[in-house]
């Protein structure tokens, strides 16, 4: 079962690249990016998994300008042998260079879009920690994931017209992952485990000469499972980017966040996010929402079309909707991102806010699985330092059974407990 990767010394493990270290039938390589423009009048989402053990290849592009109907492309194939092969009918992506630059191309079909763009990279790779959930002894999720800042150039069509991107101003943001992760259809049999939630927010911004990103992972009492917080330098150009520029990055301590929602919802209708630096210094950095772009169009929590879920040899498929007309808290609705202004009170950007907050999460108030917001009487909101405060002194406890390189905390309780570490990038540990 050989590919053309084999002819590159890459290889892990004595199998060919075709086979995976490991027999999970959750296994996934993804590539993802999205693309907006500053002022918030367009957004677009790109997305492709191969899940060798479902053997299933499944893509998605989605569109939406302000005020309109966001469109949304879906393509799902048997998962190729041949790892280079990455289409799905008339999409396709295209490695054109490793690091610096990728080529996404959609041909005609029936859903009315099409694309033909070239991301260029402006940041040196950025990899975020190695994050492990574990149900019970179950491990659920253990996934590496690295993120690049850039640009676009290209052409978009769609039902209600056609978008010229520029890359003078068009940003964009790559994500790669691989690793573990539970998707496509849920696994029978066995005993039943009880559900739990999840609260994530994820904030890649742009500066003038800088990024900057943030990561929060909590468990449902506000308890910090991840905490990350970095910059890295902001290049004109990819042929500026150096190839060894990991030194660059600077991580911070940590991060806090505290979060402001349209009422009787749980989207957030604005956000502000501590850099808290080995120094203790703290740089707050308000996050206001322009634009919405609900994930779903690219499969997440989609009824349909979800990821990694088998379709069928090769199957196509499309569709429409308004985002502002939709059930905020209707359970494929709850992820989404959002094009965001930033400011940090001396200088201006913009990004987005990606947010899925789902199940109990205390500090917010949510008690079920998709209640909304509820504003009590003389609510008081949290400044940066008391923030800071009260992280320290929950992460004084960190750690119950097992053993882990990182920080290591249990979520949940009852029939299912649920495990989440975070491996430093310096260590080789496994998680408990």
């Amino acid at each position: 079962m050989l590919n053309k990767l084999d002819d590159y010394p890459i290889h892990q493990t004595p199998e060919p690249i075709a086979y995976s270290a490991t027999s999970d039938r959750n296994v996934y390589d993804r590539t993802w990016f999205n693309g907006y423009s500053p002022d918030g009048s367009y957004y677009f989402g790109i997305g492709m998994s191969i899940y060798p053990h479902r053997g299933v290849l499944d893509c998605a592009f989605s569109v939406v300008e302000k005020d309109k109907r966001q469109h949304c492309f879906y393509g799902s194939r048997r998962a190729p042998l041949e790892r280079t092969d990455m289409s799905v009918g008339p999409f396709r992506i295209e490695v054109v260079e490793p690091m610096r630059k990728t080529r996404v191309v959609l041909e005609d079909n029936s859903s009315g879009i099409k694309c033909d763009l070239m991301f260029s990279t402006r940041t040196v790779p950025i990899q975020e920690a190695r994050q492990t959930l574990w149900s019970g002894t179950r491990r659920v999720m253990d996934a590496t994931r690295f993120d690049q800042f850039g640009r676009w150039q290209g052409t978009i069509s769609h039902p209600d017209g056609d978008l010229l991107i520029d890359d003078s101003e068009c940003l964009a943001t790559k994500d790669r992952s691989w690793g573990v992760r539970a998707v496509g259809e849920p696994e029978t049999g066995g005993a039943p485990t009880a559900g739990v939630g999840i609260f994530f927010l994820w904030t890649p911004l742009f500066w003038d000469d800088h990024i900057s990103h943030a990561i929060f992972f909590d468990g449902p009492n506000g308890e910090p499972l991840v905490r990350e917080g970095l910059t890295a330098p902001l290049y004109r150009t990819e042929a500026e980017v150096p190839d060894n520029g990991q030194s660059l990055i600077e991580k911070q301590l940590t991060a806090s966040h505290r979060v402001e929602y349209h009422p009787g919802t749980r989207l957030a209708a604005s956000a502000e996010v501590d850099l808290i630096g080995h120094d203790d210094s703290i740089r707050t950095i308000k996050m206001t929402p322009i634009l919405k772009f609900m994930m779903k169009g690219l499969g997440y929590t989609h009824p349909d079309w979800r990821q990694g879920a088998w379709q069928g040899e090769l199957e196509i498929g499309h569709e429409s909707f308004d985002p502002r007309q939709l059930d905020p808290l209707a359970a494929e609705n709850i992820h989404n991102q959002q094009v965001v202004k930033v400011s940090d009170g001396q200088r201006e950007g913009v990004g987005v806010m990606e947010q899925i907050f789902f199940g109990p999460y205390k500090p917010s108030g949510f008690n079920g699985i998709l209640d909304g917001y509820q504003q009590k009487g003389g609510e008081r909101k949290e400044g940066a330092r008391e923030s800071w405060k009260r992280l320290k002194a929950e992460q004084r406890g960190v750690g119950k059974g097992g053993s882990c390189a990182g920080k290591f905390r249990e979520v949940g309780g009852g029939e299912v407990s649920v495990y989440l570490c975070v491996i430093p990038e310096t260590t080789n540990s496994q998680a408990a």
